[in-house]
């Protein structure tokens, strides 16, 4: 085999490989509270609306009432308000949901970091990328005693440990987890 078709199915193997780990690497978005979701309901624009998700997961829609966004995803919620509306319609309505503004999907980077502070972000962020964003650690950052609060659905917290001079050194790579919504990375 000739060195550049061999370097051709190396580089084409590598691309695929980075597609699949790209692919396989994204998780559905769930929605959170302070997003705004936009509610198309097909054929009833007096239903159709935006709607703010409230700090205690709900949105509030007209002859529904209320309906619980929590640990849910877009076509989660969708489900539920075609459920709900169905009770008053014929046929169950076509609703979609999307997303329009992210302002719930936050993390929070306090400690010994240049920029500390709340960051709304758009998509999968690990730890590196959130200490990126408020500008890295500062000279007095304790590097391997960084750690990750996280509120699980059952309301207990619990703390990762990180320790990112080993990370930075290529080892460990595993350990610099993607952070969910409302994470908060500590550096003392």
């Amino acid at each position: 085999m000739s060195h550049c078709l061999m370097r051709k199915i190396l580089v084409s193997l590598s691309s695929f490989m980075v597609l699949l780990s790209a692919t396989a690497s994204s998780a559905p978005y769930f929605v959170n509270p302070g997003d705004i979701l936009m509610i198309d309901v097909w054929n009833e624009t007096l239903l159709s609306r935006e709607a703010l998700v409230r700090p205690d997961g709900f949105i509030s829609l007209p002859m529904i009432g209320e309906i619980d966004t929590t640990n849910s995803t877009p076509p989660e919620v969708s489900d539920a308000i075609a459920q709900a509306l169905s009770k008053y319609m014929k046929d169950i309505p076509q609703v979609v949901v999307s997303v329009q503004n992210v302002a719930g999907n936050k993390i929070y980077v306090m400690g010994k970091v240049i920029r500390p502070g709340e960051y709304n972000i758009t998509s999968d962020t690990d730890i590196i990328q959130a200490l990126a964003l408020a500008g890295g650690l500062n000279t007095f950052a304790a590097e391997n005693d960084i750690l990750v609060l996280r509120r699980e659905a059952d309301g207990t917290q619990v703390s990762i440990p990180f320790e990112y001079a080993t990370v930075k050194n290529g080892e460990e790579m595993h350990s610099n987890i993607v952070l969910h919504s409302r994470d908060i990375v500590v550096v003392p």
